[in-house]
C-alpha cells in the first residue's frame, strides 16, 4: 500500500512539474537590464562656440565651471538595441581629488544599437580643479525597450 502512495505522489508532482514548465515556457522575456561595455574614454573641453560652454556654474553656487564633453565608444554585445542606457562613472582632477562628489550617474544615452557606437555625455566640472581629468570605472547599463517610470492614470500603456 506504501508503495502505491509513492508512486502516485512521484505521479502527481511529474505532473505538476510538467505543467509549471509548460506555464513558463509562454511567458515572455524580461526586459531586464542590460550591461553595455565604454571604452576609449577621453574628456574633451566643449568647444568655445558651443551654446551651452558660455557662463556655466556649478549646482547651487556661483563658482565657475568649464564644460567637458565625455565620449568614448560604447559596446553592446546583448543581440538587441538598448534604449535608456544610464552611464556611471568617478572622475578626478590632476590632484586625485574627486570632480562630482556623491555622485556617480553622470548622464545616459538614449540608444545604444548592436555593436559598437559613439557616445557623448556633457558634465560641468569647477573651473578651479586642476587638469587633467582621469576617468575610473565607467560602465553603462540600459533596457531592450523603453521604461516607463511614470504612468498617468488617466492614459493608457499604449499611448
Amino acid at each position: 500500500m506504501k508503495l502505491r502512495n509513492r508512486f502516485s505522489a512521484v505521479k502527481t508532482l511529474s505532473v505538476l512539474l510538467a505543467a509549471c514548465l509548460c506555464f513558463f515556457s509562454w511567458v515572455p522575456a524580461a526586459h531586464a537590464l542590460t550591461q553595455i561595455t565604454l571604452k576609449d574614454l577621453v574628456a574633451e573641453e566643449c568647444p568655445a562656440d558651443a551654446a551651452y560652454a558660455e557662463n556655466l556654474t556649478t549646482s547651487g553656487s556661483s563658482q565657475q565651471a568649464t564644460c567637458y564633453l565625455i565620449k568614448g565608444t560604447a559596446i553592446n554585445n546583448s543581440g538587441r538595441d538598448i534604449v535608456d542606457a544610464d552611464i556611471f562613472g568617478r572622475i578626478y582632477d590632476a590632484e586625485d581629488n574627486p570632480v562630482m562628489k556623491n555622485r556617480f550617474r553622470l548622464g545616459g544615452i538614449e540608444s545604444v544599437p548592436v555593436g559598437e557606437s559613439p557616445f557623448a555625455v556633457r558634465i560641468s566640472v569647477p573651473s578651479v580643479q586642476p587638469t587633467p581629468l582621469r576617468l575610473e570605472k565607467f560602465k553603462a547599463s540600459g533596457f531592450a525597450s523603453k521604461v516607463r517610470r511614470f504612468q498617468a492614470w488617466d492614459r493608457s500603456i499604449d499611448e
